[in-house]
């Protein structure tokens, strides 16, 4: 008799979170401005995953996103060399994975002082899957 917490082999398998530490750390923060920069991060994390996925996303989707992400930015309290970098990511989501990659690591150097180890490095492997 199998354990009840055995694998069906038509279970499909649980995607993998990809930003535990990021999510934890917008959780973690005081409402302001560090938690709109974690969100705003998260957002942008998610959105460069989408360029990694094996069924890709349409351009004409990807465009809409990136202007919808534009518009959330100029909404939230963000340090004007943050919000100029996370502009530049949503831009950069339309385009190609090494555009979005090089826009990512500008991000990543402005939020580099204030983020924890685990939210860093979880950006920097996202922008090392999208330069490769």
């Amino acid at each position: 008799m199998s354990s009840p917490l055995a694998r069906q082999p038509y279970a499909l398998d649980n995607a993998p979170f990809p930003f535990p530490a990021l999510a934890a750390g917008a959780a973690r923060a005081p409402l302001g401005g560090e938690r709109e920069a974690a969100l705003a991060c998260f957002m942008l994390g998610r959105m460069c995953t989408s360029l990694l996925s094996q069924t890709p996303i349409p351009a004409a989707v990807r465009t809409a996103r990136a202007a919808a992400a534009r518009s959330w930015l100029s909404s939230v309290a963000l340090p004007s060399p943050l919000r100029a970098a996370c502009v530049k990511l949503a831009d950069a989501t339309a385009a190609d994975a090494a555009t979005c990659a090089r826009a990512l690591l500008e991000v990543i150097a402005v939020t580099a002082p204030t983020m924890d180890r685990g939210a860093h490095s979880e950006l920097v492997r996202l922008a090392e899957r999208l330069r490769a």
